[in-house]
Order: structure tokens, then C-alpha cells, then sequence
């Protein structure tokens, strides 16, 4: 992605909360005829030493699998929190608005788990991330519905190859940050969230 130096995160402990905090990624791949093939999903991403990997999975009748085998790189983005952001920051006129923004790009590539513990193992990462009260459930059910479910996915690992992290919140133009902040916190989620992480960010002062 296109990435001035101002906004490009200088800590990767950034693009790792934000990927944690907004987990529903987009997974971009090419299909048959070259063109771009996106699927929305959510992914678990985790550390093995100097490796990161995201996992997650796909429905079967989702063709997404069949292009991550025969083309495994491919483009994962997560997106933060954003918002409009009005020219009225600015103490002088002459200037126009914008949007702020967070955003990750993930290049990876792509390994296909096939086999019915790893694609289990998968869901097991997934549950603990978003329901944990869940996992008791899942192992109530009668094994044979578990295969049946599991049959109905593919599942894979994403090895980042090459990772990304924009933060785009005017960084640059400091006499306009009092004001953002001012608007930003008071106004829905996301405006909210873009203004804790100016705080985070040491462009105003709680």
C-alpha cells in the first residue's frame, strides 16, 4: 500500500493490537482468470519465534482454497478503526478534509490444512479467540455431526512474509490534533477508538 513515512507504525506491537482488535480480515487472492478474489473472514494470528503465522478457514464450496493452492501468496489486510476527518481541525482555511485511518497488509503464504486434527485445531484457536464458553459445546456434540462440519471447511496457515502497518491520523500536522482529538472523542465507536490511539500515540495529552 502506499506509504509515507509519517504514517507508517514504528512499532510492530501496533499491528499486532490492531490485527488482535479487528480481527475480520481480508484474504486477497487472484482466481482462474487473474482477477482479484477476496473472501472476509476472521483470522487467529499467533508467534512461532521469529515467524508469525495467521490461521483460518473457508468453506469448501468457497473456490478461495483451490487459488491459495495453486497461487499460495497472497495479500491479507486488516482494517482499524476510521473516520472523516473535517478541515475545521485546522486553525487556518486553506486546507481540505481527509480520512483517518489504521490499516494492516499482511503479504503471506499460504499452506492448506487438510487433515480433520489440524482443521480442528484451527477452530479451537478461532473459538478461544471470540467465544470460549463455546468450547464446551463443540465437545458435547455428537462426533459425527463434529466430521460432518468439519468435512465442509478447509482450512490454512498464512506465514506473514512481509507486514505493513499504516496510521494515518494527520500525524504531520500537529497544530491540528487538539481539535481532532476534541471531535474524535466525542463522537461513535470508531471516532473513539481513533482518538484513544492519539493518545496512545503521543499526539495529545490525556
Amino acid at each position: 500500500m502506499y506509504l509515507p513515512s509519517q504514517f507508517s507504525a514504528k512499532e510492530r506491537a501496533q499491528a499486532l493490537d490492531l490485527m488482535r482488535e479487528y480481527p475480520l480480515a481480508s484474504l486477497i487472492s487472484t482466481d482462474h482468470e487473474q482477477l482479484p478474489f477476496v473472501t472476509h473472514l476472521p483470522l487467529h494470528w499467533e508467534e512461532r519465534g521469529e515467524k508469525m503465522v495467521l490461521q483460518g478457514h473457508c468453506a469448501l464450496a468457497n473456490p478461495h482454497w483451490k487459488y491459495l493452492q495453486d497461487r499460495p501468496k497472497a495479500v491479507v489486510t486488516f482494517m482499524g478503526p476510521q473516520a472523516y476527518m473535517s478541515a475545521k481541525v485546522y486553525p487556518d482555511l486553506v486546507r481540505v478534509p481527509t480520512w483517518s485511518y489504521l490499516a494492516v497488509h499482511c503479504t503471506v503464504q499460504a499452506h492448506l490444512l487438510t487433515d480433520v486434527d489440524s482443521k480442528e485445531q484451527v477452530l479451537k484457536q478461532l473459538i478461544g479467540d471470540h467465544d470460549p464458553a463455546y468450547d464446551a459445546q463443540w465437545h458435547k456434540l455428537d462426533r459425527s455431526y463434529q466430521l460432518r462440519m468439519l468435512s465442509g471447511i478447509v482450512a490454512f496457515e498464512l506465514e506473514v512474509v512481509d507486514l505493513q502497518c499504516k496510521i494515518k491520523l494527520n500525524q504531520h500536522r500537529p497544530e491540528s490534533h487538539a481539535s481532532m482529538y476534541s471531535t474524535y472523542v466525542q463522537g461513535n465507536h470508531d471516532e473513539q477508538a481513533l482518538a484513544q490511539w492519539m493518545l496512545r500515540l503521543g499526539l495529545v495529552e490525556g
